[in-house]
């Protein structure tokens, strides 16, 4: 158990002091103490003889003017009477008799006791300023969980309730703090930015939370500097120099802040942008010193400043000169605060005087509730229990001029707003916007009313200026607002909201130009029946088909005659009905391509032309053998004609054909493929495995031109009227050369139209047998039928016959 020494509460005319039913603690640090103070014995440290901070007085008298004006009322606490216990609090290591006077109850300090035996001296405790001193002293409540409301301590570490069970406070978190920061960066697109910040817990946290809410936003923290009343500025500004950055952001306290600016003001900086977080944004001295202009623009995140109704009414009715009554403790006297006249301490910066006051009140609403005082009188004898006062803070829900005041889960503010300021030109910090927070967060500046002292434009501050559209970033050393632009190739896109340092790949059914920031979905293409030159084509395969019909019915009209014999007979039916089923294959090139479509494509084709190659193969072996082979070699005849040779031929070529087929089918079955790589923007649909499918049995055909080409040679000068040999060897001429053309129109194009070209190459090759082979036969039989005798082609064989024997 810790006894205190306690005064009696005696001087009624104290500031510090005044009794009451219920007495609140209230923690200020009126005055500053600059420089460490060394000890030679233990010993308190006496406020008064440091630096006097006026807008913290100004907030000590917040406090005395809510509670007075809480007494007056007839409503909040009717009969019921606040007084307060106040201390300079100007030390976080050297005012701890302040606080155990408010943890003690008669004049002993008995944790975990007083639940039944008695209750602290305070029922709450309004401070203190800085997350500083919060830290030191903030255990001490936690343990008896009296509630410590702060109006100025930020540092997010307090948000923990495990640690910090009885701490509230009418501040935003320096999280939402630093929220507005990089909203106003991101606004005016600064991403190569400084940061200064002081060696303790307000500024450590600032900067922890700055590091963490920049992540993926772009911002890259170029210079980060621990600041205090010993820094060498000059040191400091060739180091901002030599990283090239133009913003910086000031995340330090204003007496720091007042020697920092101080010292800067001497140096011509007027390109420089510092943004002031809310601690000195307000700051009523440095805007008006002498030569502020060179520092730069600055501009700040402000707490707002609420109107407070009848507190400068009170001032000027309250203040007079401080004299050191009887019973104040240490740390309860102000001698040079006499020195101030009420307009210093109206005019002095109004910064967190609206969080005294809604600490102060909602205290009394706490009060309220549990002394159940909604029936016009309280029940003054109730036990005020901190824990119970605690659970009817967090509660809180009342309107304080004409704002919803309540806390959420982690005792942290669920209303207000910043204001977002700037130093003008008369001295003044001009509000230009405002962040707020609830009932949904709203962000607003005005440029218009800005000036820079770079002039119209806004400065700027980046590392790397922005890439051009299409442009992917590279990353130049450890920061990633250092970087290159590399533009995007074709078949890729950059997307800078989601990844703006690589070129991300369209899919497969997209394609994009180079630079392009989004993929186009590629054009599926292929013939259409609709296609004119698709219906011609089909309309020329009907009629080959009709003509080889007709060609078919007049040669078996003249059967019989030397014309059609020699033609081949009874062949001739047999190669006008195979060409005619290798037109089937022409209606299968169009269309989208279907697993059926890509087999019947090329299937009849090749099956039945080796059997129009294999007839014209035997045929001109036939012409060579009458005429060359028979007068030679008759036993090799004589063989042929007793065998059926010709027959033989034939279908050995359509079973190895048909074999092949299927063998190459199974093993590479042609199926419909998808074409990306021949024209980025579209996708052709077309059969894939062809070639392989079809090789053996392409072989095959080769062979069997080779043949007839052969046999075509050795008959070349044989009698022109049976001289098949010739017609057989032009129309091979014409078949080669169409594949011969077909396929360097494969190599150099493949778009949907080489389908169209291969239907007309199939169709190309069968109107050259149908136009060069049958059809002079067919002229012959029509037009000139003398020619088509037995005496005409006996004489034509008997004048040969001499000329060989010859």
């Amino acid at each position: 158990l810790l006894h205190t020494e306690i005064f009696t509460i005696s001087a009624a005319g104290s500031e510090f002091r005044q009794s009451g039913d219920f007495v609140l603690g209230g923690l200020f640090d009126i005055h500053y103490i600059s420089k460490a103070i060394s000890h030679h014995m233990p010993e308190s440290t006496q406020c008064s003889s440091h630096d006097l901070i006026v807008p913290s007085y100004r907030r000590f008298q917040i406090m005395r003017f809510a509670i007075e004006e809480i007494n007056n009322s007839s409503t909040l606490l009717p009969n019921v009477t606040l007084g307060y216990e106040i201390f300079d609090h100007c030390s976080n290591t050297d005012n701890f008799p302040s606080v155990f006077k408010f943890i003690s109850q008669d004049r002993w300090v008995q944790p975990w006791y007083h639940l039944s035996k008695g209750l602290s001296d305070v029922a709450a405790v309004v401070g203190p300023f800085s997350s500083s001193d919060t830290t030191t002293i903030a255990p001490l409540f936690m343990m008896d969980f009296v509630p410590l409301i702060s109006y100025g301590a930020g540092s997010s570490a307090f948000s923990e309730k495990v640690k910090f069970p009885s701490f509230m406070r009418t501040v935003h978190s320096n999280r939402d703090l630093v929220e507005v920061v990089v909203h106003i960066l991101l606004y005016f697109k600064w991403h190569w930015v400084a940061f200064l910040n002081t060696n303790d817990a307000y500024g450590k946290d600032g900067l922890e939370l700055f590091r963490k809410r920049i992540v993926d936003t772009g911002i890259c923290v170029a210079y980060n500097e621990v600041v205090n009343h010993h820094t060498n500025t000059s040191i400091m500004i060739k180091q901002l120099e030599a990283y090239d950055v133009n913003v910086i952001v000031v995340f330090v306290p204003e007496e720091t802040a007042e020697y920092l600016i101080g010292a800067l003001r001497h140096l011509n900086m007027t390109k420089k942008v510092w943004l002031a977080v809310d601690a000195w944004s307000l700051n009523k001295k440095l805007p008006k010193m002498q030569g502020i202009k060179n520092v730069g623009t600055v501009l700040g995140v402000a707490q707002p400043s609420v109107h407070i109704p009848g507190f400068k009414e009170f001032v000027y009715s309250k203040k007079k000169q401080c004299q050191r009554d009887a019973g104040e403790l240490c740390n309860q006297h102000c001698p040079d605060c006499g020195d101030l006249t009420p307009e210093d301490i109206i005019q002095s910066d109004p910064s967190y005087s609206y969080n005294v006051y809604i600490a102060v009140y909602a205290i009394a609403h706490a009060l309220h509730n549990m002394l159940q005082c909604g029936s016009g009188e309280c029940q003054k004898n109730t036990t005020v229990h901190h824990y119970k006062v605690l659970a009817e803070l967090r509660k809180s829900n009342f309107s304080l001029l004409h704002e919803l005041i309540q806390f959420d889960t982690n005792s942290d503010p669920k209303f207000g707003s910043y204001a977002i300021v700037f130093w003008n030109c008369s001295g003044d910090a001009e509000e230009i916007g405002f962040y707020r927070f609830y009932p949904s967060v709203n962000f607003y500046i005005d440029t218009n009313k800005l000036q820079w002292h770079t002039g119209k434009e806004t400065p700027i501050s980046r590392c790397s200026l922005d890439c051009l559209v299409g442009y992917a970033k590279k990353q130049e050393g450890s920061h990633k607002c250092c970087f290159s632009c590399h533009k995007c190739p074709n078949g890729t896109y950059i997307n800078v909201t989601a990844d703006a340092y690589s070129c991300q790949a369209c899919s497969a059914a997209e394609w994009s130009s180079d630079g392009s920031t989004s993929c186009i979905l590629r054009t599926v293409e292929f013939v259409p029946f609709e296609d004119a030159v698709t219906i011609v084509i089909m309309v020329g395969t009907v009629i080959f088909v009709a003509l080889s019909l007709l060609t078919a019915v007049l040669f078996g009209l003249n059967y019989n005659t030397p014309v059609v014999r020699s033609a081949g007979g009874p062949m001739c039916f047999l190669i006008l009905g195979c060409l005619s089923l290798c037109s089937i294959s022409v209606f299968f090139y169009f269309g989208t391509p279907t697993f059926a479509s890509c087999i019947l494509r090329f299937f009849p084709f090749f099956m039945f032309f080796s059997v129009c190659l294999a007839c014209f193969v035997v045929r001109s072996f036939q012409i060579v053998c009458i005429f060359k082979i028979a007068a030679k070699y008759p036993s090799v005849q004589r063989w042929w004609m007793k065998y059926h040779g010709q027959w033989l031929v034939i279908t050995l070529s359509f079973l190895t054909q048909t074999a092949l087929l299927i063998l190459g089918y199974i093993l590479s079955p042609p199926a419909p493929f998808s074409d990306y790589d021949w024209d980025q923007t579209k996708i052709i649909l077309s059969c894939g495995g062809d070639f392989q499918a079809n090789f053996a049995a392409t072989i095959l055909l080769l062979v069997l031109c080779c043949l007839c080409f052969i046999f075509s040679y050795m008959g070349k000068d044989l009698p022109k009227n049976y001289n098949e040999a010739k017609s057989i060897t032009f129309c091979l001429l014409l078949i080669v050369l169409t594949w011969v053309i077909f396929a360097t129109q494969f190599i150099l194009y493949k778009g949907k139209y080489i389908q169209t070209l291969n239907a007309m190459a199939v169709l190309s090759s069968l109107y050259s047998f149908l136009l060069w082979y049958f059809l002079p036969k067919c002229y012959i039989i029509i037009f000139q039928p003398k020619r088509n005798t037995a005496q005409y082609f006996q004489g034509l064989i008997q004048s040969y016959t001499k000329t060989i024997s010859q």
